[in-house]
């Protein structure tokens, strides 16, 4: 299964361009922060304090958790780090249309219920995102348009926030809003600790994206915002565009509950969607922000995709998760807007981790940062349950 924007009515009818982003990750509360962190190689995974991780049954010990992130009474963690990500962002059209994405919400309280303490059960439903992410933007919406409907929120495993901007990018497109302010965010608790635990997906050591001697994924937490507009919208308000969406894919290989499909079909066909939703051929790509996780399922698959699509083409690949962990449904909208800005200054990060190329990977992943050609960077996420997702944006 697969979906692609409708092109009789989409890419040649509205350009869709990001005019404002912000971002709350282990690194920093801005851009310009998480970015030259990670040019200096920067990593925020380290030991857990949070809860009890000294237990013999886990493995692993550590993530990339902000640490001054803490809890309101009876409130999830969640509900400081979107108040934190949307005091960042600004000024938001009152008419924009919502679309949040995330995998756990709120999960924490549903923690504390079961061990019996007060925690505000809203904050646990996946629709409570919206409604909060809503009224923390409340006094941030300029008085300058109608109602923007019903939040939307969108859990699709690790692909959610990639899927939310591809969404809001198509409502543009399509004539159903000309304004989208997308917002994702996911946090690190003892049960998603413990369930990548059992599934014995976590490295008990800072992961090491493509490199031949990881051990698995190490977790992340952060939230991202982009708003996306017309750019007909944009010129006239006299907005900074920061960059375009270019065109985007998402398709499911339904091979496996957790694995992906081994040669990488179902990634394989939402590159070559985004590709054609862009109307770009593989050479205006410079660079791909990969999901990069260091498990040896998703790497591996990854490889194999691109070198399907893009040949012996060694065009430098990436991936920010041995700096910033894995921030699950996040992941997406964090790593659009690190390419975004990678775009900007032609240049890649580093892979953090990375030190000895796995099959594939020489000559394409690197310990150091790249430079890069003009042209389109590709962003994919891919996740449990066979979802893929791929971003192509644009300057």
């Amino acid at each position: 299964m697969h979906t692609t924007p409708d092109k009789s009515t989409s890419q040649a009818s509205e350009k869709v361009v990001v005019t404002a982003t912000a971002l709350v990750t282990a690194l920093g509360d801005d851009i310009e922060t998480v970015w030259q962190r990670l040019l200096n190689r920067e990593s925020a995974i380290r030991l857990i304090a949070r809860f009890d991780v000294d237990r013999e049954c886990y493995a692993a010990k550590v993530a990339a958790l902000i640490q001054d992130l803490k809890r309101r009474g009876d409130r999830s963690l969640l509900i400081p780090l979107l108040d934190r990500l949307i005091d960042t962002l600004g000024t938001v059209p009152a008419d924009a249309a919502l679309i949040a994405a995330t995998i756990k919400s709120g999960i924490d309280n549903l923690e504390s219920i079961c061990r019996g303490d007060r925690a505000a059960f809203e904050d646990i439903l996946l629709s409570a995102l919206g409604r909060q992410i809503d009224q923390s933007a409340g006094p941030m919406r300029a008085n300058s348009g109608g109602p923007a409907g019903k939040p939307v929120c969108i859990s699709a495993s690790c692909a959610s926030s990639a899927i939310a901007v591809a969404q809001g990018a198509a409502m543009i497109t399509s004539g159903l809003a000309d304004a989208v302010l997308i917002c994702c965010a996911d946090i690190v608790t003892e049960y998603v600790f413990s369930g990548f635990s059992c599934l014995k997906a976590l490295s008990p050591s800072p992961c090491q994206p493509f490199d031949r001697d990881r051990r698995g994924l190490s977790l992340g937490e952060g939230a991202a915002a982009l708003l996306l507009m017309s750019d007909r919208r944009a010129k006239k308000e006299g907005r900074n565009i920061l960059g375009t969406i270019r065109g985007w894919g998402v398709s499911n290989d339904a091979a496996h509950i957790t694995a992906p499909a081994r040669g990488g079909k179902g990634l394989i066909q939402a590159v070559d969607d985004a590709l054609n939703a862009a109307r770009i051929p593989t050479g205006e790509i410079a660079a791909i922000c990969a999901h990069g996780t260091g498990t040896v399922y998703n790497d591996r698959m990854e490889l194999d995709a691109f070198g399907h699509v893009f040949g012996r083409r060694k065009l430098p690949v990436f991936s920010v998760k041995g700096s910033l962990g894995h921030m699950l449904g996040a992941a997406g909208g964090v790593e659009i807007i690190l390419s975004l800005k990678a775009l900007a200054a032609g240049t890649v990060p580093p892979t953090v981790g990375f030190q000895n190329p796995d099959i594939g990977a020489a000559g394409r992943v690197s310990a150091d940062a790249q430079s890069i050609a003009a042209g389109c960077l590709l962003t994919t996420n891919s996740g449990f349950g066979g979802v893929n997702a791929a971003v192509v944006v644009g300057r």
